[in-house]
């Protein structure tokens, strides 16, 4: 088969991959690292949680499907006709696992020896689905406990009571699973439905990282990878407005110290200007409620916060973006009380250039040391790639990022009107 080849590269640091456009219509990147013991490919899609309505070439109008079928279809994946794919790696000596996102599904393996074999599991599996309505059904219950689980915990129903404070109609706010009452709706005729429009090379990726050779993996590219009909997929989530839907959301749990998370529902980016905007606000975080900030000392000195203290910028094209920050506190509203306070007092005095000269290099170092792990540097390709930019993308922009840069994103996306508080009391 035939493809082109890009190279692309680092400005700063000269690190660099190949982007090969393979005939099929899969795009493979490949980042060899000399000297590397490990490799670590994943081969996945552009296909999560959130990608419940859409239409092809084939179907006309939209279609949607029920909540956590993009979550069912990876469980279901890993079981062929033939045999249970984790046998197979178990001979190459490779660890295999897999993930489904609110954006992304990928197959994964990590291996020191024998990769060549490995890769050809991996390609040939994932092509292969194989749904009855036995192994559909035997599936439901499996992921109806694992559902049940997942509402256990403080943690979790924390972070998407969070989400539901902030998101009207997103899918976002649905947990990655589904609903015990949604996957019931799944059948194998749905499966294939949404395996062959996601699952379609044009709509994947391949990475592979470490010490690899090149022609190699083309060479298995060529073997298991057929061509595909690019069927032209477009997907659609609902209108959703700017403001939020509620400022505050409690729920009770068995906890030892409530729970909170502190949401900043922010506009959506695309392409390079969501990972300027991303890169931004982790600083921003940072400046704002980092360990280095006078929030952060304040707050701990007074017992209001402590170590779980953590902060996140939660986004993706797919219509969302968030700055949270999540902890412990006996004093949950008093926090949110004074984050408010911070971004105010921030925006009336101003934000601290030198502080921000700091992070920048603290984090721009981080972002570099990260380019001698293989599993990250595999990762990064995954979902850079995906999201229509590149692995060195954000270290390019942090390199190269002012101080007025920060001060126009403090605006965009740090709206105390926009903020909402989510809560996990103690069960008493």
């Amino acid at each position: 088969m035939s493809f082109t080849k890009e190279v692309i590269t680092c400005e700063r640091t000269g690190d660099k991959y190949s982007l090969i456009r393979h005939s099929s219509g899969l795009d493979v990147l490949v980042w060899k690292m000399e000297g590397f013991t490990t490799t670590e490919a994943l081969f996945g899609t552009k296909y999560g949680s959130v990608n419940n309505k859409f239409r092809t070439v084939d179907t006309g109008d939209y279609i949607e499907v029920p909540d956590g079928i993009a979550h069912y279809l990876e469980h279901k994946l890993f079981e062929n006709e033939d045999c249970d794919v984790f046998e197979l790696y178990a001979k190459t000596g490779a660890s295999a696992n897999a993930f489904t996102s609110f954006c992304e599904t990928a197959y994964t393996f990590s291996c020191s020896e024998n990769y060549e074999k490995s890769l050809e599991i991996l390609l040939s599996f994932v092509q292969k689905p194989y749904f009855t309505e036995e192994n559909v059904e035997k599936e439901r219950g499996i992921i109806a406990q694992e559902i049940k689980m997942s509402s256990d915990s403080p943690d979790r129903a924390c972070f998407f009571n969070l989400l539901g404070a902030l998101y009207h109609y997103h899918p976002v706010k649905i947990d990655i699973a589904g609903t015990v009452e949604s996957i019931q709706k799944i059948t194998p005729e749905l499966l294939y439905k949404c395996y062959n429009t996601f699952y379609n090379l044009h709509n994947m990726v391949l990475c592979i990282a470490g010490n690899v050779d090149e022609e190699k993996v083309i060479g298995i590219c060529d073997k298991f990878l057929l061509p595909a009909e690019d069927k032209r997929l477009e997907v659609a989530f609902p209108y959703e407005p700017a403001d939020i839907v509620k400022r505050k959301v409690s729920a009770e749990y068995t906890v030892g110290t409530p729970l909170f998370s502190v949401g900043f529902k922010c506009p959506v980016f695309k392409g390079t200007e969501m990972v300027k905007m991303e890169v931004c606000a982790g600083i921003l975080l940072q400046m704002l409620f980092g360990s280095m900030s006078r929030w952060y000392k304040e707050l701990f000195e007074e017992g209001l916060i402590n170590s779980s203290f953590s902060f996140e910028v939660f986004n993706a094209e797919e219509g969302f973006f968030s700055c949270i920050c999540s902890g412990e506190s006996h004093a949950p509203d008093e926090v949110f009380k004074r984050c408010l306070a911070e971004i105010e007092r921030a925006k009336a005095e101003g934000l601290d250039r030198r502080l921000f000269e700091i992070i920048r290099k603290s984090r721009y170092g981080s972002m570099i040391r990260g380019f001698n792990n293989v599993e990250n540097c595999a990762e990064m390709m995954f979902e850079n790639h995906l999201q229509g930019t590149g692995a060195f993308t954000a270290a390019d922009m942090l390199a190269n990022l002012d101080f007025e840069d920060i001060l126009a994103a403090f605006d965009t996306l740090f709206d105390a009107s926009k903020a909402a508080l989510s809560v996990i009391e103690n069960h008493t």
